[in-house]
């Protein structure tokens, strides 16, 4: 089926109000980025590969070493003490699919707090995702990490603590995945693998050495 096709599909129903106006769309602007990650690809071939941003060359991610860390390691499996980040980590491998929301949150941890390379990252989707995408796995890895193509001005670096406030206000996604987290469980982190403030400052530092200040 064409993107044109599914885009005609959705503004009909939207049309004869089989859906709302605001989620067809918000599916819309999925369909334009998918479009436009495949448009990159075809002028960066190396998309999955190579930094787009050359002076990325120099960030000082992990990738030999951190391939077989025990932070990479507690990442792919859900035990970084962060309950959002594990919740989506265990719903990918054993669903194959993960919210939106949630892998940005899960690749921002990865490249910025643990500062390990967003290769693994997208290696890791590419083998757990069902709708593992060649240009959008790589693209959307690349635009969370700060290396890739960014309308904005800046860097995100995600709040996973923030984030759970805002989109699972009651915990009901991290419940389902993570119950240990709630309780206090044996066996869970009793705190994340990672100082969340203070590796956001380490990143942030980082960025502006390479004359990036993702705070302008």
């Amino acid at each position: 089926m064409s993107p044109r096709t599914v885009w005609a599909t959705i503004s009909e129903a939207a049309e004869r109000g089989e859906i709302a106006e605001s989620e067809a769309g918000a599916f819309r602007r999925q369909l334009i980025w998918r479009d436009f990650a495949w448009h990159r690809l075809y002028h960066v071939p190396t998309l999955a590969t190579c930094n787009v941003q050359a002076k990325f060359n120099r960030f000082p991610w992990g990738w030999n070493e951190a391939r077989d860390s025990a932070e990479f390691d507690a990442w792919k499996r859900g035990i970084t003490g962060v309950p959002l980040v594990d919740a989506g980590m265990r719903e990918l491998w054993e669903t194959g699919s993960m919210h939106n929301r949630v892998r940005m949150v899960v690749g921002s941890l990865l490249t910025k707090n643990l500062l390990i390379h967003w290769r693994l990252g997208e290696e890791w989707f590419w083998d757990t995702l069902v709708d593992a995408d060649y240009a959008c796995n790589p693209f959307n890895w690349q635009w969370v990490a700060g290396c890739g193509d960014d309308a904005a001005p800046y860097f995100r670096i995600f709040n996973p603590v923030t984030q759970a406030q805002i989109f699972d206000k009651e915990s009901l996604y991290q419940q389902t995945w993570v119950p240990e987290a709630q309780t206090n469980h044996d066996g869970y982190p009793p705190q994340p693998i990672v100082d969340l403030k203070q590796s956001r400052a380490e990143a942030l530092a980082v960025y502006e050495s390479l004359g990036q200040d993702p705070r302008k």
